[in-house]
This record gives C-alpha cells, structure tokens and sequence, in this order.
C-alpha cells in the first residue's frame, strides 16, 4: 500500500511534468486536479498573496514563460513530511531555466540561457493542495542581466547545485522515523545557534557538533554562498547577527514548522523571522533601526549525522520594501540606455 507521502508527491507529478515539457493549458489542467478551489499562492514579493489557480497562471506563470519562451522546470529536491502540528508538506527545490527572450518584471532579457532558483512547498490537506509557499531568486536574474543595483554579494555568486549526492528527488516507501530523526538534528543545531551571543561567543553555538567541515552554505542571490564553517561565518552570519542582534527575540510574531524526508529536512514559516536592523547595518544598507518579518524556505542534508548542504532562499525584495527601498525601480534606473527600454523610466516598452 502507497503510503500518504508518496501519494502527495505523486498529486504534485503532474504539476512539475507540465512545467518540464511547459505547456500552459496541461499545467492549468494539472493544478486544477491537484489544488482546492479556494487554494493560497504565497510568492515572493512583488507577486505576494494570489488567491487561486487562475491568479497564480496570470500573475507569475504566463509572465515568467512569455519573457522565457522555452521555459524549463528543473527539480533537485522533491520531499515530503508531517510538521509537529500534523500538516503534511511537499517541498520542491529546482531552477526553472530557458532563453531569456523578452523582460520579465522590467529585467532586460540577455538572449542567454538564464536560471531562477526556486523553492516551492506544498500543503496538503484531505488529498488537495490548499496553500503554496514559495520563493523565485529575483535577484539570481538581474544578476544574469548585469541589472543588480544594490550592493555585491559577500559569498559566492554563481548556479547554485543540487545535492551532491543526486538523491534529492526521494521516492517511496516513507521513513517517517527517519524524516523525524533529520529534523531533530536540525532544531537542537537551531538551538544552539540562538545562544550566540546572548549566551556568549561563537563556542556556544558548538558549530563542529552539526556541521560537517565540508559543508555547503547555499545562500540567496544577494548574499551568495559560504564554504565550510568559516565561510558561512563570515559571508553570511557574522554580518547578520551583527546587523540584526535582537534576532529571536520575537517568536510570538512568526511561526515555523519543520519537516523531514529520510536525510533530508526543510522548514516553511511566513515569516519566520522578525528582527530589526540596526547597529552598521546589512547587505550595504545604512540602519534604518526598524523591525521587518523575514521569509525564508530551507532544505537541509544531513550526512553520517552531519549538515553537509544547506539551501536557504530568503525574499530580499521584501525585505528591502519593508525599508522603503524599491529594488525593482532602482534597476530601471539601470535599464534607461538600453534598446527596448523607456528612456524616462527604465520600463519595457
């Protein structure tokens, strides 16, 4: 007998077919039998909350393949599990990749081959999807575009990879013992790191305990990738915590809820984070001293016990909007000199 994650991941099949070999009216097909009528689209910001299949097709979907015609979905990760509340999840980690032919959201196209990175989860609830969370790398394109227009990365820019191992897109039969065992590891290492620096200096965090010395620190586009224990220090943690001391310190005002598959552990909350960002600042941004939520979707691999990769997408636009920052008119700054673009504001023509 199929057990229920398989069967979720089976409902989520189709959806991911249709956007492989893309086709509009197969994948509006597919996510009317996968979805509730009165199924939640949660995206990354400029698109936000869409209310339904046809508001996520032509708001983000239709958009996205007319500027990349031969549009391309590219899974690495495809897992599945219960959160301690008893909600079922499917977590879908992947690219999506073709010919950047036309603008997308005022992005200059290049006429190259360009990728977006994509985490999309799944809930799933009496044998239908009622609500999809999920974060496209905006800024991972204006990269590919040479239209990025704040600050550089402190990691590593490039195409972020899947597992090293190839084994992401887990099959059947579900090991729930397992999955429960992975998130276990990944909350005591949470756990551990929220003692720094209340609790003292990095020591506290017994980093060596969870992390294999190999790790791989995946971070968004923006901020970029860490290698090891010491790169992810210090492209991506010291700089947060720096900017952001007061991380943690309001867990009545966000929700998080983990779940695993075999070795394999993600987590979904929205947001998940609060803070505020104060003292030098972060990412180049001057302190405004104001508290912002945070979205952030997370995979994690764990080998011989150990965190070897971690894949973490955060919603940077939001965040900028938060602080009164309009990334998105800043690129059209950028996009005035260009051919097809209007020169008083930098929009497609």
């Amino acid at each position: 007998m199929t057990d229920r994650h398989s069967t979720h991941k089976d409902l989520i099949a189709p959806v991911r077919a249709a956007m492989y070999d893309f086709n509009p009216d197969s994948l509006r097909t597919a996510l009317n039998k996968a979805c509730a009528q009165d199924v939640v689209f949660r995206l990354a910001f400029p698109f936000e909350n869409l209310a339904g299949v046809e508001a996520w097709m032509s708001s983000a979907v239709l958009p996205l393949a007319a500027a990349v015609p031969d549009l391309e979905r590219r899974d690495f990760i495809v897992m599945a599990g219960t959160t301690p509340e008893g909600a079922d999840w499917v977590g879908c980690g992947g690219y999506y990749c073709g010919t950047f032919s036309a603008p997308w959201l005022d992005i200059p196209p290049t006429g190259h081959m360009v990728h977006l990175r994509f985490h999309e989860f799944y809930r799933i609830t009496d044998g239908r999807v009622t609500e999809v969370q999920a974060l496209w790398d905006i800024p991972e394109v204006m990269m590919q575009a040479r239209a990025w227009p704040m600050s550089p990365s402190l990691g590593r820019e490039w195409h972020v990879p899947g597992p090293a191992t190839c084994d992401g897109l887990i099959t059947g039969p579900s090991d729930e013992a397992a999955g429960f065992r992975t998130c276990e590891r990944i909350v005591d290492m949470l756990s551990h790191m929220k003692k720094h620096p209340s609790e003292g200096g990095p020591e506290v965090m017994q980093m060596h305990r969870f992390w294999h010395p190999k790790m791989s620190w995946y971070g968004p586009s923006g901020i970029g990738t860490g290698r090891g224990i010491s790169g992810f220090r210090n492209w991506h943690q010291i700089p947060f915590l720096n900017a952001m001391p007061d991380r943690g310190q309001y867990l009545d005002e966000i929700e998080y809820h983990f779940f695993g598959d075999r070795n394999y552990a993600a987590v979904t909350g929205w947001p998940n984070m609060v803070q505020s960002i104060t003292d030098g600042g972060w990412l180049g941004i001057a302190p405004p001293g104001k508290k912002i939520s945070m979205r952030s979707l997370d995979f994690w691999r764990l080998e011989k016990d150990l965190i070897r990769e971690n894949w973490v997408m955060v919603d940077l636009l939001h965040m900028y909007d938060q602080i009164g920052v309009d990334v998105l008119a800043r690129m059209r700054e950028f996009n005035k000199v260009r051919n097809g673009f209007d020169p008083e504001t930098g929009a497609a023509l």
